[in-house]
């Protein structure tokens, strides 16, 4: 049930609130996200020290948001950061191999390796992009639309930061289909059976209904 018959307000994601998004993430993200779930990357309620980490430098960017009720509680909560030419990317790919967590190394290879097939830079003459790279709700706020205001609240951000683009690596049917509602479009795509390792085999084994990465966009101007 919401905290009130106005549900939960949306606000920007300030340092004092870092610790708690991180607990939510915990209990939801870290261990529901398709990818993750498909590599039993942690447990409902564990720590993830590289997701952390990730996570944290995203909201130290200032531009993510959370649904909060009058009673303090975290809805929601979507992490954005800002992607500064493909050479943020290149970087953070050679980047992992330096760490030894091989799950993890797994899915961000995937992500990194496939929007590196594509320039949005370079197609919309922009020097960055805003993008959305953790979208999450608590079990108990599910079905209540709120993914969807998450979502539309960050492109309010976007545009008052002045962006002309934002950009999600939907990695499940849920939140691709949020993001066609807001307007995104589908500008690369593999299907999970078709992402294999070296001997021929899928590396994820990806539960259903959720059967390929979208990397999907949206102008703002």
């Amino acid at each position: 049930m919401l905290a009130n018959n106005d549900g939960p307000r949306m606000e920007i994601i300030t340092e004092p609130w870092f610790a708690e998004v991180i607990q939510h993430l915990r209990q939801t993200f870290f261990a529901d996200e398709p990818l993750n779930k498909a590599v039993n990357l942690c447990r409902p309620g564990d720590g993830h020290t590289l997701l952390e980490k990730h996570s944290l430098l995203s909201l130290r960017d200032g531009i993510s948001v959370m649904a909060v009720t009058n009673s303090g509680e975290i809805a929601g909560v979507v992490v954005n950061g800002v992607l500064r030419g493909n050479h943020d990317t290149s970087r953070a790919l050679d980047k992992l191999d330096e760490t030894d967590d091989e799950k993890f190394r797994k899915i961000f290879t995937l992500l990194y390796e496939e929007n590196l097939k594509i320039d949005l830079f370079q197609q919309f003459e922009v020097d960055s992009i805003f993008e959305i790279r953790i979208l999450s709700v608590d079990s108990k706020f599910r079905g209540q639309g709120l993914a969807k205001e998450l979502m539309r609240k960050s492109e309010e951000v976007a545009r008052s930061k002045g962006f002309r683009l934002m950009k999600t690596d939907a990695t499940g049917m849920f939140s691709q289909r949020v993001a066609s509602s807001l307007g995104f479009l589908t500008r690369h795509e593999v299907k999970y059976e078709d992402y294999l390792d070296q001997n021929g085999d899928p590396v994820f084994q990806v539960g259903a209904p959720h059967d390929r990465l979208k990397i999907m966009y949206k102008a703002l101007y």
